[in-house]
């Protein structure tokens, strides 16, 4: 047997050093932080639950993304959380029931089985928001505006975003009455926008001409604003739940122009990413830098039922390390770090404490200690003089 090098780690785990870190737990403050200002509070959701718990609404997908293990005090199989809003709506439903809007936020670490094509790191570490008790396009409108303040608080620019809403789907598929079957192999080939497949798939189906139509048109009603105008006239004759869901995507996207007058904008009415999850709106922001999402979300009601209270939810999430990778060229410079010397000195010890509650950084040796003073980063050096302890530039 090979011996493994202790010093590997699994695929898709990484370790964050000093320089990342500080990056990335300043951004992490600044946030949650912004979160705090608009309303939201902090709550830090389990790392490890029952997998029913955190397998809530969300689908075949993430139960194949959950680390699963057996309890050894209850023997029950429990998961280590993929995703953290289910959890979150726990906290919603059960914790705090209150007949107000709850406004949540959170940050934590999650783990999936594995990691995608682009983004190869199975440890995410998840931050976002959510807005539970409210239905109405007001509260899509405030989560995602919360979003984009996040990404330029975060530094982030050129951000384009993706408007979609799933409840159009749903309203045709209802429209249409096709068998369950039926409705997964049509959600499988819309997923993959296969033309060829959608037609040859539409012909076998029991609908009308017009249904028939709308469905084989659906995977091109993506673009700018154009797309409404073109959905409104295709979708003419749909039912009363198409043509509210296209309203509201109509209405929160010109709101978004008004308050973001140079955010870049684009539809996908076959965008159903997440579908088994979310009940409405979803959306997506993007950079020119990155191939996928840096943030995503949507409106998924009812998804606290299980937990004995059915409430009206939307929200966002992102990945901290993309943000963090993404504004690390932009970051700050480093505060300057004092080295003070190995001495049992009551008035260095004093001194030592007055600049720390200053908020500066200061290092003290140790006794026989190696290594220049470069090689710590210290910048400068605290030193006796004649009128006491000082701090001298090295």
């Amino acid at each position: 047997m090979l011996e493994k090098k202790q010093w590997l780690l699994p695929e898709g785990i990484e370790e964050i050093l000093p320089d990342d870190a500080l990056h990335l737990e300043a951004l992490r403050r600044k946030l949650l932080d912004v979160f705090s200002l608009w309303g939201y509070e902090l709550v830090i959701p389990p790392m490890i639950d029952y997998l029913e718990s955190l397998l809530i609404g969300s689908g075949r997908d993430l139960d194949l993304q959950t680390f699963k293990l057996t309890d050894q005090l209850s023997g029950e199989v429990l998961g280590i959380r993929a995703d953290i809003t289910p959890l979150v709506a726990r906290i919603d439903a059960h914790n705090l029931q209150h007949e107000h809007p709850n406004r949540l936020c959170y940050t934590g670490t999650i783990l999936h089985t594995r990691g995608d094509s682009l983004k190869k790191t199975r440890s995410p570490m998840q931050i976002g928001a959510e807005l539970y008790g409210h239905s109405g396009i007001e509260s899509d409108i405030e989560i995602i505006e919360l979003m984009l303040e996040m990404l330029a608080m975060a530094g982030i620019e050129n951000v384009h975003l993706d408007l979609g809403n799933v409840a159009i789907y749903r309203g045709l598929i209802e429209q249409s009455a096709l068998t369950e079957l039926q409705e997964v192999e049509l959600f499988d080939v819309l997923q993959r926008k296969s033309q060829p497949d959608l037609q040859e798939l539409i012909a076998r189906y029991p609908l009308d001409e017009s249904l028939k139509a709308v469905f084989l048109k659906l995977p091109e009603l993506n673009g700018g604003f154009e797309i409404l105008a073109m959905a409104q006239q295709l979708l003419k004759d749909a039912n009363d739940r198409v043509k509210n869901a296209l309203a509201d995507l109509e209405h929160l996207a010109k709101k978004l122009q008004i308050s973001f007058p140079a955010l870049s904008l684009s539809f996908d009415l076959a965008e159903l990413r997440g579908y088994h999850y979310h009940t409405g709106m979803v959306f997506a922001a993007f950079v020119p830098e990155i191939g996928k999402e840096i943030a995503r979300g949507g409106r998924y009601d009812n998804i606290g039922e299980v937990f004995g209270r059915a409430r009206a939810a939307t929200g966002f999430s992102a990945d901290l390390k993309v943000l963090s990778l993404l504004t690390k060229t932009i970051a700050k410079a480093q505060p300057e770090k004092i080295l003070a010397p190995c001495v049992d000195d009551s008035q260095l010890a004093e001194f030592i404490r007055d600049l720390r509650a200053q908020q500066k950084i200061v290092i003290q040796q140790l006794p026989e200690q190696s290594g220049n003073i470069e090689e710590m980063g210290c910048q400068s050096i605290i030193e006796k003089t004649i009128q006491g302890w000082a701090v001298s530039k090295l």
